[in-house]
C-alpha cells in the first residue's frame, strides 16, 4: 500500500492578488461618482453601469478576501483541504451579483416603456468615457490572471460587463443627443442587462462544475485511466476520482493494481509522474495493491 502526495499548494489567484487589489481601488474610487451623476442625469444606462460597478466593487472585494482566506493557516485541524474553496465561493457570489444587476436593469427598463425620458447627455457621455478608461485599465490588469484562476476570471468578467456598460452609456448619450429620444437610453440599458446575465450563467456553470466535483476540463476520466494503465507495472486501475479544489489545483485519487513482480514504490513514483506530466496534477493520492479482489467495493 502506498500514498503519493504532490504538495503544490500555491493557488492561481494568490499569485495575482496584486491585480485584484489595484483593480479594486480603481473601480471603488469611481463608483460613487457614477452613481451620483446617474441619479442626477436620469440615465438608466448610467445607473445600470453604476449597478454593475457596485457589483464589481463587491466582487473584487470578495475575490481579494478569498485569496487571503485561502492562504490562512488552519488552526482547527479539521480543514484537511485548507480553505481554497473560498475562491470558488467568491466566484459564486459574483454570479449572483451579476444576475441581480441584470434583473434590476431589466425591471427598470420595462417600467420605463412608454414614459418620456429626459437626460443630461453631456454629463452622461463624460462620465461614461471616464468609466470606460478605468474599466479598460482594470481589464488589462485582470486579464493576466483570468486564464489561470476562476476567482480572478469572475472579477474579470464583471469588469468586462462593466466595460460594455461604459460603451453603452456613451452610445446612449450620443443617440439621445442626436435623436432627442430617451428610448435609446432604455434600449441600450436592456441590452447591457442581457449581456451581463448571459456572462453570469456561463461563469455559474463553471462554478457549479467545481462545487459538484466534476472531472476538470481537459481531464477525461477514461483517458486518465488509460494513461495510468500504460504505466509500467500497472495491471489495473479502479476507484479513480478527479476533481478541482480551486483554480489551478486539480486533485486525483486512484487504486492501482501492481503486476506480479512489480515494485510498488516504482509503480507509485511512475504513476505520479505520469499524472503530473500529462495533466499537471501535483496532488495525487494513489493506493498500490497486489490483489484487486482484496479491495472492498464502495457502497456509494
Amino acid at each position: 500500500m502506498g500514498a503519493g502526495h504532490g504538495h503544490g499548494h500555491g493557488s492561481a489567484s494568490g499569485r495575482h492578488r496584486w491585480r485584484l487589489a489595484v483593480a479594486f481601488g480603481l473601480v471603488a474610487s469611481f463608483f460613487g461618482v457614477e452613481l451620483v451623476v446617474g441619479l442626477w442625469s436620469g440615465s438608466l444606462a448610467l445607473l445600470s453601469d453604476a449597478g454593475h460597478m457596485a457589483a464589481d466593487v463587491v466582487a473584487l472585494g470578495a475575490a481579494l478576501a478569498a485569496t487571503r482566506i485561502a492562504t490562512m493557516k488552519d488552526r482547527t485541524g479539521r480543514k484537511t483541504f485548507g480553505s481554497y474553496r473560498a475562491e470558488v465561493f467568491a466566484s459564486g457570489l459574483t454570479v449572483l451579483l451579476m444576475l441581480g444587476a441584470g434583473a434590476y436593469v431589466a425591471i427598470e427598463g420595462i417600467g420605463r416603456i412608454g414614459e418620456p425620458v429626459e437626460l443630461q447627455t453631456g454629463a452622461v457621455m463624460l462620465v461614461g468615457a471616464i468609466g470606460l478608461l478605468i474599466n479598460v485599465i482594470a481589464l488589462m490588469l485582470l486579464r493576466g490572471g483570468a486564464g489561470e484562476s476562476l476567482n480572478v476570471k469572475g472579477a474579470y468578467l464583471e469588469v468586462v460587463a462593466d466595460t460594455l456598460g461604459s460603451v453603452g452609456v456613451i452610445a446612449a448619450g450620443v443617440m439621445v443627443a442626436l435623436t432627442n429620444d430617451g428610448w435609446w437610453d432604455t434600449a441600450i440599458a436592456m441590452a447591457i442587462a442581457l449581456f451581463v446575465v448571459v456572462r453570469a450563467v456561463m461563469l455559474g456553470r463553471e462554478v457549479l462544475t467545481v462545487l459538484g466535483q466534476h472531472a476538470p476540463a481537459g481531464m477525461d476520466p477514461a483517458e486518465v485511466e488509460s494513461v495510468l494503465t500504460a504505466v509500467n507495472g500497472v495491471a489495473e486501475v479502479h476507484d479513480l476520482h478527479l476533481w478541482t479544489l480551486t483554480s489551478g489545483m486539480n486533485v486525483a485519487t486512484a487504486h492501482l493494481v501492481a503486476a506480479p513482480g512489480a515494485s510498488p514504490d516504482v509503480v507509485l513514483g511512475d504513476a505520479r509522474a505520469a499524472l503530473r506530466q500529462s495533466y499537471g496534477v501535483e496532488h495525487a493520492t494513489l493506493q498500490v495493491e497486489s490483489d484487486a479482489t482484496a479491495c472492498s467495493e464502495l457502497s456509494w
